[in-house]
């Protein structure tokens, strides 16, 4: 098949200098994909995956517990990729008001990153239809405070942005110039909503992601929302009911090579190869939410049966441990405030937890100790670690 560029480019002229702009096709692709028979398998097997992801969600005793964890997972490895150095344990500390080791900016990123997903989701649920309001929406909450504050957030930009390089001139890739945004992000609006034609959910998701990396419409922000979009649109058609899958550490994992195959569309119109990636990531990170779910359910028991050979105070006990399955680093006060619990028999719990190799303390002071669920946020953190931490 002739290979062709996906769009055309534009000369622009900003900050003293001249460069080519690139303006993309609106979707579907043209020439049409090329399904063999090796990328319809590939597709076929994702969406299995998928399946048996979402129906481990219904395993699960209550999802809520997990989906807590799952989402900040997801916040800290998507923030990875534009370069913050927050682990899982750094946002849950800042959640609860604690000290962190790494800059204050890095970790409010993340914890920004967490609220902008849950503020789509619930959009979602209240019938806000995945669209350009969406779009601003989530923008507003994700560059709501910290770094990027000050770069329009909720706002499509007017401006020339680049990717990569100091200027457009020295540029990986210079997106289309402000004028061209709208128009560029309506017509994928457009797509997302089956016009000109339907299109199935999952290539419809692979296809809306690149367009979006590629249209860059805001001045910050464009990797991690167009991450998120490929969650919000699998929820939003009804795909997975509990947003359980995030493909950030596999892009993570293959960083160099997302980046080749989003130009080599640009360039070439290789949708095919970008399309057996995607695929791929999604085979992968569903496995890897299925083995996690498991694991978590097995921790979960094995903890809850040693917790019930405690006789009488098996039951407060299994009060703080089921809130230590939502928030797996907490104070005695925060546990006191989820359990209903007095402080006395929230700390002869905690020291019930402490004996039996469930909870370790993180602090030596008497009074409001910080404690972990260790086991738990070491199966969450796989893949999330920071070197030399």
């Amino acid at each position: 098949m002739k290979r062709e560029l996906q769009g055309r480019y534009v000369a622009i002229s900003t900050v003293g200098e001249k460069a080519q702009a690139f303006v993309p096709a609106p979707l579907p692709p043209c020439p049409p994909i090329e399904w063999t028979s090796e990328l319809r398998s590939k597709f076929d097997q994702a969406l299995l995956a998928l399946g048996r992801l979402d129906s481990v969600s219904t395993l699960l005793p209550d999802t809520s517990l997990y989906l807590f964890m799952y989402v900040r997972k997801e916040a800290v490895l998507s923030s990875m990729i534009e370069g913050t150095q927050s682990s899982l344990s750094d946002l849950l500390l800042f959640e609860l008001d604690q000290e962190t080791l790494v800059p204050l900016d890095d970790v409010r990123e993340v914890s920004n990153y967490v609220a902008a997903l849950m503020h789509g989701l619930r959009l979602l649920e209240d019938g806000l239809p995945l669209s350009l309001r969406l779009f601003r929406e989530i923008h507003g909450v994700l560059l709501a405070k910290g770094r990027g504050s000050n770069q329009a957030p909720g706002e499509f930009r007017r401006s020339q942005n680049w990717i990569g390089g100091t200027r457009p001139g020295n540029a990986a890739f210079v997106p289309p110039p402000g004028q061209d945004v709208l128009e560029c992000i309506s017509k994928l609006e457009l797509f997302l909503h089956d016009q000109p034609e339907p299109t199935p959910v999952l290539l419809k998701a692979a296809l809306a992601h690149v367009q979006f990396e590629t249209i860059h419409p805001f001045l910050d922000g464009n990797g991690r929302l167009g991450r998120l979009l490929i969650t919000l649109l699998l929820c939003d058609q009804k795909v997975l009911r509990e947003p359980m899958l995030y493909l950030s550490l596999y892009f993570k994992t293959h960083r160099q090579y997302y980046y080749e195959l989003l130009n080599k569309v640009r360039l070439t119109g290789d949708w095919e190869a970008w399309l057996d990636f995607f695929a791929e990531a999604v085979i992968v990170t569903a496995n890897q939410a299925v083995e996690t779910a498991q694991q978590l359910l097995e921790l979960s028991k094995r903890d809850c049966d040693k917790i019930i050979a405690l006789g009488r105070a098996a039951s407060s006990t299994l009060k703080v441990h089921r809130a230590l399955l939502e928030h797996p680093i907490a104070t005695s006060g925060s546990l006191v405030a989820r359990t209903g619990l007095t402080p006395a028999t929230v700390n002869k719990a905690l020291a019930h937890l402490e004996q039996l190799g469930i909870v370790k303390a993180l602090t030596a002071q008497k009074r409001n100790r910080l404690f972990s669920y260790a086991g738990y946020i070491e199966i969450m953190s796989r893949g999330t670690e920071l070197p030399g931490r």
